[in-house]
């Protein structure tokens, strides 16, 4: 008997609980009112703005090449390698990743096969590093620029 009770007001709850409000008569159904704070659309705006102003500007990636210029155990002649190649090429990048045990170094972005020679024989000339400088296929960093055309429009 007791058990019974239990189940029935149980089951009289569960069915006078509802999960939503009633729709007031003053509102129309299948319309849905949004309240926002007004510097959400401030902050939009100044996101598409900045958006706007760096497409263009940014990097993208594309097949090119990079110069393995050092893979060896030494971090210390590693980190002189890459103070040299910066000291030496400014305008190109120095990439230094380790797979153990060893410390590689890559340098540049080349879109071009023509450029990167060109790079490893300066390096190979400039002795900076005394082993072989191996031209590597992979995914570098591509500028791209506005068209001064889209500019002027």
């Amino acid at each position: 008997m007791k058990k019974t009770g239990i189940l029935f007001f149980a089951l009289a709850f569960f069915i006078s609980v509802q999960a939503q409000t009633p729709v007031a008569d003053s509102a129309v159904t299948g319309k849905v009112t949004i309240n926002k704070d007004p510097r959400l659309d401030i902050l939009a705006k100044k996101e598409a703005e900045f958006n706007a102003s760096t497409v263009g500007f940014g990097t993208k990636a594309a097949k090119g090449y990079r110069l393995l210029v050092l893979s060896s155990n030494d971090r210390n002649y590693a980190m002189k390698i890459r103070a040299s190649l910066l000291q030496r090429f400014p305008d190109q990048k120095v990439y230094m990743t380790f797979q153990a045990p060893f410390i590689k170094l890559k340098f540049g972005n080349f879109v071009e096969k023509v450029d990167a020679e060109k790079f490893r024989k300066m390096i190979t000339a400039y002795k900076i590093v005394t082993t072989n400088v191996y031209l590597v296929p992979e995914i570098v960093e591509v500028k791209v620029e506005k068209n001064k055309e889209e500019e002027e429009d």
